[in-house]
């Protein structure tokens, strides 16, 4: 007989999901009507934030007064080269693990499981000697090359790629593809959630980065967002209005991305923990 859920039941779980969905949009909302506000704006109760009056006079005295759309676009060079380095090594690293035999293949899987245990801070000083060694410090190779290698793709997508049928591979070579002709053939194409919900995350991540760039950017011109926040936030501390635009403009393209390859995000969660 089947398990119908009962009306209070199904009241309960949506009153839930929609609350839960408030407490986190809440602050973005705050944030955006917080930005609205004119500049030197005073509240005496929350509730002030979300009424009028609203200008738009903080985003271009924010992009006016600093090369803030510059500091974007470094961001979004380093996020997408990152995210697109990323994708194709850990794809690459993943498919050698996980369909090629070669000796002592479970210690550098074991290896790279360890690797998620070693914190980014621990790594700081022989990152930055070696790009300043090779004269890489203020520069975009800079800001990009350390950030290149992340075990928990290789991990996630090897997980993945073990879920592919055997029989594919083997109806591959009768055919005469090579190992990249599989890879980019098969593998690529039947992973497309995993890909995109990886990418989406390195993405993001790589957006918000702002220890590496703190340490490896000397001049303003080559700061990306989240270097670039703070110097707002400091020259108008008892503002609030001037620190949440420039807040708002640095979240726009991380909201803007998750909106829209949400699906992708959450097939891929699903679907790397699919195993056979």
């Amino acid at each position: 007989m089947e398990n119908k859920t009962s009306p209070t039941a199904k009241v309960l779980k949506y009153s839930f999901s929609y609350l839960l969905a408030i407490l986190f949009i809440f602050p973005i909302l705050w944030m955006l009507f917080a930005s609205l506000k004119p500049s030197g704006y005073h509240v005496s109760q929350i509730i002030e934030w979300f009424l009028p009056p609203y200008s738009f006079a903080n985003y271009f005295e924010v992009i006016a007064s600093a090369p803030v759309l510059k500091w974007m676009l470094n961001s979004f060079i380093v996020s997408a080269s990152v995210t697109f380095i990323v994708i194709i090594f850990d794809s690459l690293a993943a498919f050698a693990l996980s369909v090629i035999d070669f000796k002592h293949k479970n210690l550098v899987f074991i290896l790279f499981t360890i690797g998620l245990m070693v914190p980014t801070e621990a790594n700081i000083v022989a990152l930055f000697d070696i790009i300043q060694k090779l004269g890489l410090v203020n520069s975009y190779p800079g800001l990009i090359l350390p950030r290149i290698a992340i075990p928990l793709g290789i991990i996630i997508l090897k997980e993945f790629f073990d879920a592919i049928p055997r029989d594919l591979i083997d109806s591959a070579r009768i055919d005469g593809c090579g190992l990249f002709r599989i890879y980019f053939s098969i593998f690529m194409p039947l992973s497309k959630a995993a890909i995109a919900s990886i990418g989406i995350f390195t993405f993001i991540q790589a957006w918000n980065a702002f220890l590496w760039p703190f340490i490896a950017i000397m001049s303003k011109e080559m700061f990306t967002l989240p270097v670039g926040v703070p110097t707002f936030t400091d020259a108008y501390t008892p503002d609030y209005s001037i620190p949440m635009t420039v807040n708002m403009i640095a979240s726009l393209p991380a909201i803007a991305a998750f909106l829209l390859f949400q699906k992708q995000i959450i097939q891929g969660i699903k679907f790397t923990g699919i195993k056979g």
